[in-house]
């Protein structure tokens, strides 16, 4: 099956990111379907060497080469100010020009307003196209729609379950079937 990166942009801890947690359980979803799922969450990436564009950094290198690594991808990040976190765009600026290349890319932005829901067609989905990525739907969430429970998993309210849930097959649909990989 397909290797996927589940991507994180969160300036949140994860056990109180909503988006990080949303990433999270659909990453968890394509495991128990025979997907081998990576996460990543920039937010624990070093600092310094993101801001110093520090690409030699281990953990840094690390990060792209797991990125490199993927098949495809979930990007998920909170909307700040009608734009997606800027923890997430200084690591996609590290990226190569053309890193997400052939690979299918999934964008999830969540947020606590109706008001940011083109900020993943008009801010995140045009920087992911430039790196090259397969772009499939993306989705928005509105923050009041996720509840957390204890065990990490998130239970979403039926309107965006029910608008989250085409978007995710549609790019399920999309991974690498296992005799394309052993081709490719």
């Amino acid at each position: 099956m397909a290797t996927v990166l589940a991507l994180t942009g969160s300036a949140s801890a994860p056990g109180s990111s909503r988006t990080a947690r949303l990433v999270q359980q659909l990453g968890r979803e394509l495991a128990v379907q025979g997907h081998q799922v990576h996460s990543l969450d920039v937010r624990t990436l070093p600092a310094d060497a993101l801001l110093s564009a520090d690409i030699s950094h281990p953990a840094v290198a690390d990060a792209v080469a797991l990125v490199e690594g993927a098949d495809a991808l979930l990007v998920g990040t909170p909307v700040y100010k009608a734009a997606y976190s800027g923890v997430l765009k200084t690591f996609l600026d590290l990226l190569p020009q053309y890193a997400l290349r052939g690979k299918s890319v999934l964008p999830l932005a969540t947020g606590g307003s109706p008001a940011h829901v083109l900020a993943v067609d008009y801010a995140l989905r045009p920087v992911l196209t430039s790196l090259g990525a397969d772009v499939a739907q993306g989705w928005f969430v509105l923050d009041r729609h996720i509840t957390a429970a204890e065990d990490g998993s998130v239970t979403l309210a039926p309107d965006a379950d029910a608008g989250l849930g085409p978007v995710v097959a549609r790019f399920r649909a999309s991974l690498p079937e296992p005799a394309r990989l052993a081709a490719a």
